[in-house]
């Protein structure tokens, strides 16, 4: 029987051949002649033979007889891959079918062995990782991170030239790390290329990669994307990313992003991403100031949309919204009540094949993405493949991204705008009221937090092909903030032990014009910062919570698959769930940056009755702890409140400011955060 663990050197080296060399311990595939694409078949003794010199171990391969791939194989080995485009939607639903549905771990080794040499590079890699991800036989292996084996959609060509200079002439043990400049996609001259710490951080990139790799939106296996909350989960997590883009616009002095309103505007912002594709051998095109939308017609992807389907789909959104019901394809009502709405709304919005009625409704998000990262080529006159706005792994570095996503926001900020306010009685929790809170760092001021930059190390190798072996390392330079703990003081007046679920936000205090923010616009910039059950003894109770131990966050090694870090022990249940941790909100980013003379926000910590919000399910392993935008993995959400509560909608009638919004189970805190301009390596 074939080791399950083996299936994860296929995604080593994605465009050498199949049989060449793969992982630390030199390992080969033993490749039936059959198996081999038609350049390799009738040398097939002398290259194997090559590659075999210093193998430390064979695997072998059945032979069998192999699903008909020519789905698959229909997008081109050198082609660009994307998750928006409904042919390519289609191509990966068919590949995660054939390996969702191998009888073994050995077949599915053998149709992946002959599929990965014949089927696009990026395809494989996705559709082989959801089939992982979800095959029962094969959870718990610890994916690769994309960045590790397609470091090209995330660090410059110039540095991938100095790495692979580097990895051919100096032996592993000698080789030192390539840094990766801070400012090479804009100089000064573009404010927006303040934010470049942001949009252009590989945690946060790889976050959105593996959010979208955790709810894959498209398989014929309605299970792998029917997973609970799924479109609530879309809508929080994005509105949570333009929440924190919005606060780091704070941190950097520029005003909120303003939504793409009218689709037939152009987009002020351009952007130059200076990556190459390795895949495709192609520059990633850029996107000049001023750029406006055109009606999309590609023969070759299948595409012919006009710029009036996405007006019509968002207005037939929008009058479902104020009629409070969509339409589902057997012409039946669906309601956009208070537990649900939202939910559909998500669904309906990106669209996944769980939308109701997506024709009616089209598929706004996907083809948004879609229409901008075309607007370069529309037609496909020049030949040139999609932007970075047409990739999961790449579409966060671009400003438009948060355009786009602050649009589509509105759109469900319509939905929530029309649910009931909460009643004081339904924020309330009787008995239990909050004396205080302080939050301090080590050897800090009381509610100060300071951020700084850090250099980090993260090992490429997997992704750089036809080279000798060994680490190559990319130095790339980060947000960091000081750890941090909060003390939260709360009585429990009812005589008896309860529990409690603390909710902690934060947002800043004033807006772009120094002024303090209105209830209504502050409460779309709080960002989650934890979320965590309680327990609540008679009494008054000191309540103490680290911010490593976020419920928003991953650490640092899981971000990055540091795969011999934090590794939990074989055969426990907290290994099998160790893969799904590699969606969450990178650690280092959990604050905005803040300014050097002090960026005031306020800290807003809730503790709300657990009786009314729990979840009666076993949370065992370690992924519930990122669960806040991830959900858990074959898991209920683990919070029964709207995703965002108790910010998800409007405050109650004679509520301006967050003050008047306050219960007695409810406190806020002034809280500073200092930026020093200094930078340190971080110690592995």
């Amino acid at each position: 029987m074939a080791d399950k663990k083996n299936l994860l050197l296929l995604f080593d080296h994605p465009t050498e051949p199949v049989f060449m060399d793969k992982g630390k311990r030199v390992t080969v595939f033993d490749v039936p002649d059959s198996f081999l694409t038609d350049r390799y078949r009738p040398i097939s003794n002398e290259v194997q033979s090559r590659v075999g010199d210093k193998v430390e171990q064979r695997v072998p391969v059945r032979e069998i007889s192999i699903p008909d791939l020519r789905i698959p194989m229909s997008l081109g080995r050198d082609e660009q891959f994307s998750l928006f485009l409904p042919k390519h939607r289609r191509i990966a639903g068919r590949l995660i079918d054939i390996f969702m549905n191998m009888r073994s771990v050995d077949d599915l080794q053998s149709v992946a062995v002959y599929a990965r040499d014949r089927v696009n590079p990026v395809l494989f890699n996705y559709a082989l990782s959801v089939a992982l991800l979800h095959r029962p036989d094969t959870q718990g292996l610890d994916l690769p991170s994309f960045s590790q084996t397609f470091p090209d959609r995330f660090i410059d060509s110039q540095v991938i030239r100095k790495m692979r200079e580097e990895s051919f002439v100096v032996q592993p043990g000698s080789r030192m790390p390539i840094t990766i400049p801070r400012d090479y996609t804009a100089s000064d001259l573009d404010p927006e290329h303040r934010l470049w710490y942001f949009r252009e951080d590989l945690g946060i990139n790889l976050h959105h990669w593996h959010w979208h790799l955790v709810y894959p939106f498209e398989a014929s296996d309605r299970s792998i994307v029917a997973k609970d909350r799924r479109g609530e989960l879309f809508y929080y997590m994005h509105q949570q990313v333009i929440a924190r883009y919005n606060a780091e616009r704070f941190s950097n002095n520029l005003a909120r992003v303003l939504p793409f309103n009218n689709l037939r505007d152009p987009i002020a912002e351009g952007y130059f991403p200076k990556m190459d594709s390795l895949v495709a051998s192609r520059a990633w095109p850029p996107r000049f100031e001023s750029t406006r939308l055109s009606d999309l017609n590609r023969e070759a992807d299948q595409l012919n949309v006009e710029i009036g389907d996405l007006e019509r789909w968002r207005d037939r959104i929008y009058e479902a919204i104020h009629q409070g019901f969509v339409m589902d394809e057997r012409g039946n009502r669906v309601p956009l009540d208070e537990a649900t709405g939202i939910d559909t709304l998500g669904n309906m919005i990106e669209s996944s094949i769980l939308s109701p009625n997506r024709v009616l409704y089209g598929d706004l998000h996907n083809n948004g993405h879609t229409f901008i990262s075309y607007a370069h080529d529309p037609t496909s006159k020049h030949l040139e493949s999609f932007g970075v706005m047409g990739d999961v792994s790449t579409a966060m570095r671009d400003p438009v991204f948060y355009k786009w996503h602050s649009y589509i926001d509105r759109i469900f900020q319509e939905h929530k705008s029309r649910l009931p306010a909460y009643t004081e009685n339904q924020l309330n929790y009787s008995g239990v009221s909050i004396a205080g809170i302080q939050v301090d760092t080590n050897g800090g001021r009381p509610n100060n937090l300071t951020t700084f930059w850090q250099k980090s190390d993260v090992d490429m190798s997997r992704g750089f092909d036809f080279l000798p072996r060994g680490n190559v390392f990319a130095r790339f330079t980060h947000l960091q903030h000081l750890p941090f703990t909060y003390t939260i003081s709360v009585n429990n007046d009812s005589g008896a032990q309860r529990f409690g679920y603390v909710r902690i936000f934060m947002a800043p205090k004033n807006d772009e014009r120094g002024q303090p923010m209105l209830m209504r616009d502050q409460r779309s910039m709080m960002i989650e910062l934890d979320k965590f059950v309680t327990s609540l003894n008679p009494g008054p109770n000191t309540i103490r919570r680290r911010s490593t131990e976020s419920s928003v966050t991953i650490p640092f090694e899981r971000t990055f698959r540091n795969l011999d870090a934090n590794r939990p022990a074989a055969g426990t249940a907290e290994e099998l769930e160790f893969n799904f941790c590699g969606c969450g909100w990178p650690n280092h980013m959990l604050v905005p940056k803040g300014l050097p003379e002090g960026l005031q926000c306020v800290l807003f910590i809730m503790v709300s009755n657990y009786e009314n919000d729990r979840i009666d399910q076993q949370l065992v392993g370690r992924c519930s702890d990122a669960a806040s935008y991830c959900g858990v993995r074959d898991r209920l959400y683990p919070d029964r409140q709207s995703m965002g509560f108790p910010f998800d909608r409007l405050p109650r009638s004679g509520v301006d400011r967050l003050v008047n919004f306050l219960t007695p189970n409810m406190s806020i805190v002034d809280v500073t955060i200092r930026h020093e301009n200094r930078t340190v390596q971080r110690q592995n």
